[in-house]
Order: C-alpha cells, then sequence, then structure tokens
C-alpha cells in the first residue's frame, strides 16, 4: 500500500506562499540588511499580487519589513536564524481526502557548516505546519525544499550531493532516501542527478540543490539550466545534467523533453563564477515570479521561455542579484502551500 501524501505540483493552485524576511546573521551582516530586505520585499510584493503571502519576521526584522512590504502581505512573528524557507520551513503535501500535511524535514544548515545557525529555523517547519492547520509529518531524514522538485504525479528529481551529503545523511543511500521520500511526498520514481552548479559548493552554497538546476514545469518536460560559455566551468556541468536526464524516465516511464534555458550572459562577480539561473523561480496562481540579472536581453528571453513553458501565467522578473549573493534565489526564498478544502483559515497578524 502506498502513502497516502502526495506533493502537489507548483503548477496546481496554491492557497498561498509562505516567506522568511532577513534578520541579522552570518550570512547578511551584523546590521539589518537592507539591500537583501528590499529584494526579499519586492518578490514578496509581487507574489501577493497573485495569492495571499504570509511572511514570518523575526521581531528584530519587523520595523523594516513593515516598512517595506505590501500591506496586503501577512506577517507573523517567528524567531529566525536565516531566510530561506524554502529549506527550513515545511513541504506541503496532500491527501485523497482533501486533508494538508507539511513535511517537517530534519534541518542542519545545509550540512551543519561552521557559518550556518539553525537552533531557531529546525522548528520553522512544525511552526508553520501548525499555522497553516497541516497535519504535521515529521521526517529524519535531513533534507531541504530546494533540494527537490516534483511533477506531482510521483516523480522526484534530486541531487546525490545533497540527500547522500555524509553532513546531512551520513547513513543514507538512495534506498532509504527513495523509501522516505515515498512515505512523505508520495514520490515513485527519483531521477538522481549528480550534482549541482558550482557555486553552490562554496561558502554559503547547499551542495547542489537541484531548483536552480532544473525544474518540472508540467509532467515530461524539464526546463534545464544551460550555461553555454566553455570558459564558465558550469558548461560541463549543465552537459552533465543534460546526458543524465536524456537516459532518465519519469514515473509515467515517459522520457523527459528537455527545454534550455540559456544562462545570463554574465560570468562572473566579485566572488567568483556566478549561478544565476533562470530555473529558479517560483509559480504562483496565475503567474510566475522569475529571477532578473539586469541584463535586459537575456532577462526578456528568460521571460519568454518561462511564458511559454506555463501558458496562461503572467510572468514577473524581480531583481535577484542580491538574493544570489546570499547564496540562493527567488524559489528559494518562498514555499507554496497547496490549495485544498481544509487549508483556509490561516490566522496571521500585522505583527
Amino acid at each position: 500500500m502506498g502513502s497516502p501524501w502526495r506533493m502537489p505540483a507548483e503548477t496546481e493552485p496554491h492557497e498561498r506562499l509562505w516567506m522568511a524576511f532577513p534578520r541579522p546573521n552570518e550570512t547578511f551582516g551584523p546590521g539589518q540588511p537592507e539591500e537583501e530586505s528590499a529584494a526579499w520585499a519586492a518578490v514578496a510584493n509581487a507574489a501577493v499580487a497573485f495569492e495571499p503571502l504570509t511572511m514570518l519576521v523575526d521581531p528584530v526584522a519587523l520595523p523594516t519589513a513593515r516598512r517595506l512590504l505590501d500591506p496586503a502581505v501577512e506577517l507573523v512573528e517567528q524567531e529566525l536564524d536565516d531566510a530561506w524557507l524554502r529549506d527550513s520551513g515545511p513541504t506541503f503535501v496532500t491527501d485523497g481526502e482533501g486533508r494538508l500535511g507539511a513535511v517537517d524535514w530534519s534541518f542542519n544548515g545545509w550540512g551543519d557548516h561552521p557559518w550556518s545557525a539553525w537552533a531557531k529555523d529546525r522548528l520553522v517547519g512544525a511552526a508553520v505546519g501548525a499555522a497553516a492547520g497541516a497535519a504535521v509529518l515529521p521526517s529524519l531524514l535531513v533534507n531541504e525544499g530546494g533540494g527537490i522538485h516534483v511533477d506531482g504525479e510521483g516523480t522526484v528529481l534530486l541531487t546525490e550531493t545533497v540527500q547522500l551529503d555524509p553532513r546531512r545523511n551520513p547513513y543514507a543511500d538512495r534506498a532509504r532516501v527513495e523509501a522516505e521520500l515515498a512515505r512523505t511526498i508520495g514520490a515513485t520514481t527519483a531521477v538522481w542527478l549528480p550534482r549541482g552548479l558550482t557555486r553552490d559548493y562554496e561558502r554559503y552554497g547547499t551542495s547542489g540543490h537541484v531548483d536552480i538546476c532544473a525544474t518540472i514545469p508540467s509532467p515530461g518536460r524539464v526546463l534545464l539550466h544551460d550555461q553555454r560559455d566553455p570558459g564558465h566551468p558550469d558548461h560541463a556541468v549543465t552537459a552533465l545534467l543534460r546526458r543524465t536526464l536524456e537516459e532518465a524516465v519519469d514515473a509515467a516511464g515517459r522520457s523527459f523533453e528537455i527545454v534550455h534555458l540559456p544562462a545570463p550572459e554574465t560570468l562572473r562577480d566579485a566572488e567568483g563564477f556566478v549561478d544565476w539561473s533562470y530555473v529558479n523561480h517560483v509559480v504562483v496562481n496565475g503567474g510566475v515570479i522569475a529571477c532578473g540579472f539586469g541584463e535586459p536581453r537575456a532577462d526578456a528571453a528568460a521571460r519568454e521561455a518561462l511564458a511559454e513553458a506555463y501558458p496562461g501565467r503572467r510572468v514577473v522578473t524581480i531583481d535577484a542579484r542580491a538574493i544570489f549573493a546570499c547564496g540562493g534565489g527567488i524559489h528559494c526564498i518562498t514555499q507554496q502551500q497547496p490549495a485544498t478544502p481544509t487549508s483556509s483559515g490561516i490566522v496571521a497578524s500585522r505583527g
């Protein structure tokens, strides 16, 4: 008998979007991070035009959040370490009877790095699940929402360097990870990518999250980050990912149609080779909130490609450079809650 729980595709209707607001920490610096706060707020203010949005805010950041956020954004006070809710928050699932579940993954700061603080963030998954009125489903698997992508029909994309990371799950193998993903999110077919993008293995990286590399806009189809410049190390990485996907099949036994999403033209920033990726967008009700990188031609081409991949949705581009400078993108800071008959009635406040 299979699991009653299923992680819906991101394209299925949402009840709301969840985010967490930046606060002073190792990643952002000792003071309230103004540039990053403005970037997080820009994403929230764009998304709330499409669907309700709840923002977790540490008490120290409340004044800035109130100043920058659209009044339509609901604020919930929550002590936080960091602001990557895709990873510290729960993964929402549903069952065949209309119930909402929230998988509370074990979280250890992307592998318990010397810089990562997670004593407060490890409690966020259960807190958000309870606030959403979901059945909280604890998991011993150290995993993050950015480490998985699903098609809603049993297929999950993931990377060997995340779930099999010895700093996360020292005793795990593929079979154990797949069994836990089947139990928690209803995944019946795991497509293992060998690694992630180069920058993601540096100081503030996640060691290979899939949500910056590839996503499934519809069953049988994959949007793949495509670094076309051979001078960038991700040129070889994306070629490897392409070969892996070409040999894979999804839960329905289909080969993937691979749609290449070209990387921006910028190769480096002050820290080295960038991991700027248009794959790291979030789908909302009637729209897509996409990453922009200050490159009008490339940003427009990506917007057009995303509009084709998600027919009937309006694509809104937000400058994501300040987010990427901290180690992630728009998908990394958002988490969708699927709509179910039992998922309404969230209690939130303006703080």
